[in-house]
Protein backbone atom coordinates (compact mmCIF):
# COMPACT_ATOMS: atom_id res chain seq x y z
CA UNK A 1 0.00 0.00 0.00
CA UNK A 2 1.42 3.42 -0.97
CA UNK A 3 1.93 6.18 1.55
CA UNK A 4 -0.10 9.36 1.24
CA UNK A 5 2.94 11.21 -0.07
CA UNK A 6 3.46 8.60 -2.79
CA UNK A 7 -0.20 8.77 -3.76
CA UNK A 8 0.12 12.51 -4.09
CA UNK A 9 3.22 12.21 -6.27
CA UNK A 10 1.59 9.42 -8.30
CA UNK A 11 -1.58 11.35 -9.16
CA UNK A 12 -1.35 12.29 -12.85
CA UNK A 13 -2.25 15.97 -13.06
CA UNK A 14 0.25 17.13 -15.66
CA UNK A 15 2.16 15.89 -18.68
CA UNK A 16 5.35 17.21 -17.04
CA UNK A 17 6.98 16.07 -13.80
CA UNK A 18 10.15 17.58 -12.35
CA UNK A 19 11.86 15.40 -9.75
CA UNK A 20 14.52 16.62 -7.32
CA UNK A 21 17.02 13.95 -6.24
CA UNK A 22 17.56 14.65 -2.56
CA UNK A 23 18.79 13.34 0.76
CA UNK A 24 17.85 14.35 4.28
CA UNK A 25 20.40 16.94 5.48
CA UNK A 26 22.24 14.82 8.03
CA UNK A 27 25.88 15.43 9.02
CA UNK A 28 28.31 13.30 7.07
CA UNK A 29 25.75 12.19 4.45
CA UNK A 30 25.49 15.20 2.13
CA UNK A 31 28.09 17.01 -0.03
CA UNK A 32 30.85 14.95 1.55
CA UNK A 33 33.58 16.30 -0.77
CA UNK A 34 33.10 19.72 0.80
CA UNK A 35 34.07 18.37 4.22
CA UNK A 36 37.68 18.44 3.05
CA UNK A 37 37.60 22.23 3.41
CA UNK A 38 34.57 22.92 5.63
CA UNK A 39 33.33 21.57 8.98
CA UNK A 40 30.68 18.87 8.64
CA UNK A 41 28.10 21.03 10.42
CA UNK A 42 28.69 23.90 7.98
CA UNK A 43 28.31 21.57 5.00
CA UNK A 44 25.03 20.26 6.38
CA UNK A 45 23.75 23.80 6.88
CA UNK A 46 24.81 24.72 3.35
CA UNK A 47 23.01 21.71 1.91
CA UNK A 48 19.80 22.80 3.64
CA UNK A 49 20.11 26.18 1.91
CA UNK A 50 20.90 24.63 -1.47
CA UNK A 51 17.97 22.24 -1.20
CA UNK A 52 15.53 24.95 -0.12
CA UNK A 53 16.51 27.24 -2.99
CA UNK A 54 16.53 24.37 -5.48
CA UNK A 55 12.98 23.45 -4.47
CA UNK A 56 11.93 27.09 -4.93
CA UNK A 57 13.51 27.00 -8.40
CA UNK A 58 11.64 23.80 -9.23
CA UNK A 59 8.31 25.23 -8.13
CA UNK A 60 8.90 28.37 -10.21
CA UNK A 61 8.91 26.29 -13.39
CA UNK A 62 5.12 26.37 -13.42
CA UNK A 63 5.17 30.10 -14.20
CA UNK A 64 7.26 29.36 -17.30
CA UNK A 65 5.58 26.22 -18.63
CA UNK A 66 2.23 26.06 -16.90
CA UNK A 67 1.13 23.02 -14.95
CA UNK A 68 4.21 21.03 -13.87
CA UNK A 69 4.26 18.65 -10.94
CA UNK A 70 7.26 18.74 -8.62
CA UNK A 71 8.36 15.78 -6.52
CA UNK A 72 11.30 14.55 -4.47
CA UNK A 73 12.92 11.13 -4.87
CA UNK A 74 15.03 10.02 -1.90
CA UNK A 75 16.26 7.03 0.13
CA UNK A 76 13.45 5.35 2.13
CA UNK A 77 14.94 6.46 5.47
CA UNK A 78 14.73 10.14 4.42
CA UNK A 79 11.08 10.39 3.38
CA UNK A 80 9.60 11.72 6.61
CA UNK A 81 12.32 14.31 7.20
CA UNK A 82 12.18 15.61 3.64
CA UNK A 83 8.40 15.76 3.77
CA UNK A 84 8.71 18.03 6.81
CA UNK A 85 11.29 20.20 5.06
CA UNK A 86 9.12 20.41 1.94
CA UNK A 87 6.21 21.56 4.13
CA UNK A 88 3.88 19.10 2.32
CA UNK A 89 4.15 21.27 -0.79
CA UNK A 90 5.36 18.38 -2.97
CA UNK A 91 5.18 14.60 -3.00
CA UNK A 92 8.15 12.70 -1.55
CA UNK A 93 8.76 9.22 -2.94
CA UNK A 94 11.11 6.53 -1.60
CA UNK A 95 13.48 5.07 -4.16
CA UNK A 96 13.96 1.33 -4.55
CA UNK A 97 17.55 0.27 -3.94
CA UNK A 98 20.58 2.25 -2.79
CA UNK A 99 22.64 4.90 -4.50
CA UNK A 100 22.10 7.47 -7.22
CA UNK A 101 21.72 4.93 -10.04
CA UNK A 102 18.92 3.20 -8.15
CA UNK A 103 17.34 6.57 -7.42
CA UNK A 104 17.28 7.59 -11.07
CA UNK A 105 15.95 4.20 -12.13
CA UNK A 106 13.21 4.63 -9.52
CA UNK A 107 12.30 8.08 -10.85
CA UNK A 108 11.38 6.83 -14.29
CA UNK A 109 9.91 3.53 -13.11
CA UNK A 110 7.61 5.44 -10.76
CA UNK A 111 6.64 8.54 -12.73
CA UNK A 112 6.80 7.33 -16.32
CA UNK A 113 4.62 4.38 -15.28
CA UNK A 114 2.00 6.91 -14.16
CA UNK A 115 1.39 7.83 -17.80
CA UNK A 116 3.25 11.13 -17.82
CA UNK A 117 4.68 12.16 -21.15
CA UNK A 118 7.86 13.88 -19.89
CA UNK A 119 9.85 13.37 -16.68
CA UNK A 120 13.01 15.28 -15.74
CA UNK A 121 15.20 14.63 -12.68
CA UNK A 122 17.91 16.98 -11.44
CA UNK A 123 20.27 17.58 -8.53
CA UNK A 124 19.19 18.91 -5.13
CA UNK A 125 22.06 21.43 -5.10
CA UNK A 126 21.29 23.38 -8.27
CA UNK A 127 19.89 26.79 -7.27
CA UNK A 128 22.25 28.40 -9.79
CA UNK A 129 20.40 26.89 -12.76
CA UNK A 130 18.32 29.38 -14.76
CA UNK A 131 14.70 28.19 -14.83
CA UNK A 132 14.90 28.40 -18.62
CA UNK A 133 17.31 25.44 -18.56
CA UNK A 134 14.65 23.28 -16.92
CA UNK A 135 12.16 24.49 -19.49
CA UNK A 136 14.54 23.58 -22.32
CA UNK A 137 14.91 20.07 -20.88
CA UNK A 138 11.19 19.43 -21.22
CA UNK A 139 11.20 21.00 -24.67
CA UNK A 140 14.03 18.69 -25.80
CA UNK A 141 11.93 15.66 -24.90
CA UNK A 142 9.46 16.60 -27.62
CA UNK A 143 12.07 15.55 -30.19
CA UNK A 144 14.34 13.14 -28.28
CA UNK A 145 14.04 9.99 -26.17
CA UNK A 146 16.49 11.31 -23.58
CA UNK A 147 17.71 14.73 -22.45
CA UNK A 148 20.92 15.25 -20.48
CA UNK A 149 22.43 18.27 -18.75
CA UNK A 150 26.23 17.86 -18.78
CA UNK A 151 28.46 19.18 -16.02
CA UNK A 152 31.84 20.71 -16.74
CA UNK A 153 33.63 17.89 -14.91
CA UNK A 154 32.30 15.06 -17.07
CA UNK A 155 29.16 14.21 -15.15
CA UNK A 156 25.58 15.37 -15.52
CA UNK A 157 23.22 17.41 -13.38
CA UNK A 158 19.97 16.57 -15.17
CA UNK A 159 18.42 13.69 -17.06
CA UNK A 160 14.96 13.30 -18.55
CA UNK A 161 12.95 10.74 -20.50
CA UNK A 162 9.40 9.94 -21.61
CA UNK A 163 9.44 6.26 -20.64
CA UNK A 164 11.41 4.09 -18.22
CA UNK A 165 14.60 2.44 -19.47
CA UNK A 166 15.45 -0.02 -16.66
CA UNK A 167 19.07 -0.68 -17.72
CA UNK A 168 20.01 2.92 -18.54
CA UNK A 169 21.71 3.59 -15.19
CA UNK A 170 23.07 0.10 -14.50
CA UNK A 171 26.74 -0.58 -13.77
CA UNK A 172 29.67 1.61 -12.83
CA UNK A 173 30.29 5.28 -13.50
CA UNK A 174 27.76 7.14 -11.36
CA UNK A 175 29.33 10.01 -9.48
CA UNK A 176 32.60 9.83 -11.46
CA UNK A 177 34.19 12.03 -14.09
CA UNK A 178 33.15 9.49 -16.73
CA UNK A 179 29.48 9.41 -15.71
CA UNK A 180 28.25 11.30 -18.77
CA UNK A 181 30.29 9.16 -21.16
CA UNK A 182 28.94 5.96 -19.57
CA UNK A 183 25.36 7.23 -19.81
CA UNK A 184 25.73 8.16 -23.48
CA UNK A 185 27.23 4.74 -24.28
CA UNK A 186 24.20 3.06 -22.71
CA UNK A 187 21.86 5.41 -24.57
CA UNK A 188 23.47 4.41 -27.85
CA UNK A 189 23.18 0.73 -26.94
CA UNK A 190 19.47 1.27 -26.32
CA UNK A 191 19.20 3.26 -29.57
CA UNK A 192 17.90 6.34 -27.77
CA UNK A 193 18.13 9.78 -29.35
CA UNK A 194 19.70 12.30 -26.98
CA UNK A 195 19.21 16.05 -26.58
CA UNK A 196 21.29 18.32 -24.35
CA UNK A 197 20.75 21.32 -22.12
CA UNK A 198 23.45 23.91 -21.42
CA UNK A 199 26.54 22.71 -19.49
CA UNK A 200 26.73 23.80 -15.85
CA UNK A 201 28.88 23.10 -12.83
CA UNK A 202 28.26 21.02 -9.73
CA UNK A 203 28.68 22.29 -6.19
CA UNK A 204 31.42 19.86 -5.17
CA UNK A 205 34.47 21.74 -3.88
CA UNK A 206 35.50 25.07 -2.37
CA UNK A 207 36.20 26.50 -5.83
CA UNK A 208 32.60 25.81 -6.82
CA UNK A 209 31.38 27.66 -3.74
CA UNK A 210 33.58 30.64 -4.57
CA UNK A 211 32.20 30.68 -8.10
CA UNK A 212 28.61 30.42 -6.89
CA UNK A 213 29.19 33.13 -4.28
CA UNK A 214 30.44 35.50 -6.98
CA UNK A 215 27.36 34.83 -9.12
CA UNK A 216 24.94 35.25 -6.24
CA UNK A 217 26.56 38.49 -5.13
CA UNK A 218 25.31 39.94 -8.40
CA UNK A 219 21.88 38.27 -8.23
CA UNK A 220 21.11 37.06 -4.68
CA UNK A 221 17.38 36.73 -5.44
CA UNK A 222 18.16 33.68 -7.60
CA UNK A 223 18.92 31.67 -4.44
CA UNK A 224 18.38 33.88 -1.37
CA UNK A 225 19.07 31.34 1.38
CA UNK A 226 22.24 30.12 -0.29
CA UNK A 227 23.34 33.69 -1.06
CA UNK A 228 23.00 34.65 2.61
CA UNK A 229 24.94 31.56 3.74
CA UNK A 230 27.73 32.17 1.21
CA UNK A 231 28.01 35.81 2.23
CA UNK A 232 28.57 34.76 5.83
CA UNK A 233 30.95 31.98 4.72
CA UNK A 234 32.97 34.54 2.75
CA UNK A 235 33.30 36.73 5.82
CA UNK A 236 34.46 33.76 7.88
CA UNK A 237 37.09 32.83 5.29
CA UNK A 238 38.35 36.41 5.12
CA UNK A 239 38.61 36.61 8.91
CA UNK A 240 40.48 33.33 9.16
CA UNK A 241 43.02 34.48 6.55
CA UNK A 242 43.68 37.79 8.30
CA UNK A 243 43.57 36.32 11.78
CA UNK A 244 40.87 38.75 12.90
CA UNK A 245 38.51 35.89 13.57
CA UNK A 246 40.75 34.22 16.15
CA UNK A 247 39.39 34.07 19.68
Amino acid sequence: MESSTENKAHSPKSSRTLVVMAKAPRPGRVKTRLTQSLPVEAVTELYCCLLDDTMALARSLGSLLGSTEVAIMCPPSDVEELQRLARSAVGVVAQKGEGLAAGLTSVFAHFAAAGRQRVVAFNSDSPHLPVSVLGSAFAALAAHDLVVGPTEDGGYYLVGAKVAHPTLFDGDGMGTQSALEVLLVRARELQLSVGFTDPFYDIDGEGDLTRLATELQLAPARAPRTAAWLKEWGRTVAQSRTGTGDL
